[in-house]
């Protein structure tokens, strides 16, 4: 009797202990008291009912979870789920496309996932191949091995989450990364060869734009350079110009000044400035008599000066 009594001691221990959770930092727990949600809490050590009266699950919020999705040469992948194999382009190409989805349990949803934890990755890889086979089938085959990479991350992530919101399964996506995008073994040489012919292409388009860009800069440095000379000889014609007409308007205030003072100035200083001239013309040999026989002395223009201008 004695011994039973210790058992069925013994047996009330251990199962109250089942009440005592240790959550460990980084985890959330949701707590189930027959099947209903009472509590989630956080790290540290939890004291609640036993086993059968409630059920406590820990769920790592910090862990980034992955499924694989699409082309994979092994087998399944690791969600158990049957991988979609090679998909079919938008102009009836084959495509061997591969990716993996990352995703991790959304804190404030946890219940969901507690919910839901045996389907997530099956969904998420549903989810994630229908989008992938839709946008590999909405391009060209070209597109798709050439701007897969970079572009296909972004969009099917957003699309696997709008997918599986439905779901309410609690999750969200974090990234996506394109694991393998290739055309099938049976054409690859092909396709290489044709990647190599347009890589050859954008790289003759650079240099004729590099050698373009170089002319252009060349021109607009002789531009520039030539602008600035004819600005400088522009401002030195403008200057020597002033100068002159400056100069110009002294003189002319002057010899105001003295016709006022001796009204025989001007032909004064033209007969002065006419000396200069014709003994300039006469070592030169350009001047000479006009008529040697109209007088002894011949005649010469120097004897007609400016004439008065009548009043």
């Amino acid at each position: 009797m004695r011994w039973l009594i210790l058992l069925v001691g013994l047996f009330l221990v251990g199962w109250f202990l089942t009440g005592v959770t240790q959550i460990r930092p980084g985890e959330r727990a949701v707590v189930r008291r027959f099947g209903k949600v009472v509590a989630q809490p956080g790290p540290g050590l939890r004291i609640g009912w036993p086993w059968g009266i409630e059920t406590v699950d820990r769920v790592a919020v910090d862990e980034v979870r992955r499924v694989s999705v699409g082309y994979q040469p092994e087998g399944e992948d690791s969600s158990g789920a049957t991988p979609i194999g090679q998909l079919l382009t938008g102009d009836h190409n084959l495509v061997n496309a591969g990716v993996q989805v990352h995703y991790a349990v959304q804190p404030d949803r946890i219940d969901d996932f507690v919910v839901q934890q045996d389907r997530v990755n099956g969904l998420v890889a549903r989810s994630a191949e229908a989008a992938l086979a839709e946008w590999v089938a909405g391009r060209k085959v070209d597109e798709v091995l050439l701007t897969g990479k970079s572009v296909l991350p972004e969009w099917l992530a957003e699309q696997t989450q709008q997918r599986i919101d439905a779901y309410r399964l609690g999750v969200r996506i974090q990234a996506v990364s394109v694991a393998l995008l290739l055309p099938p073994d049976e054409v690859r040489s092909a396709f290489d060869e044709v990647t190599r012919a347009q890589t050859a292409i954008e790289t003759q388009k650079n240099g004729a734009r590099e050698q373009a860009d170089r002319i252009r800069r060349e021109a607009e440095a002789k531009r520039f350079s030539e602008e600035q000379k004819t600005a400088g000889y522009v401002k030195e014609r403008l200057t020597l110009a002033q100068t002159e007409a400056n100069a110009f308007e002294n003189r002319l205030a002057q010899y105001q000044r003295l016709k006022k003072q001796n009204p025989d100035i001007l032909a004064s200083i033209w007969w002065d400035e006419m000396s200069k001239v014709f003994e300039r013309l006469n070592k030169n040999g350009r001047i000479d008599l006009l008529d040697s026989h109209l007088g002894p002395d011949g005649l010469d223009i120097t004897m007609f000066g400016p004439q008065p201008r009548k009043k």
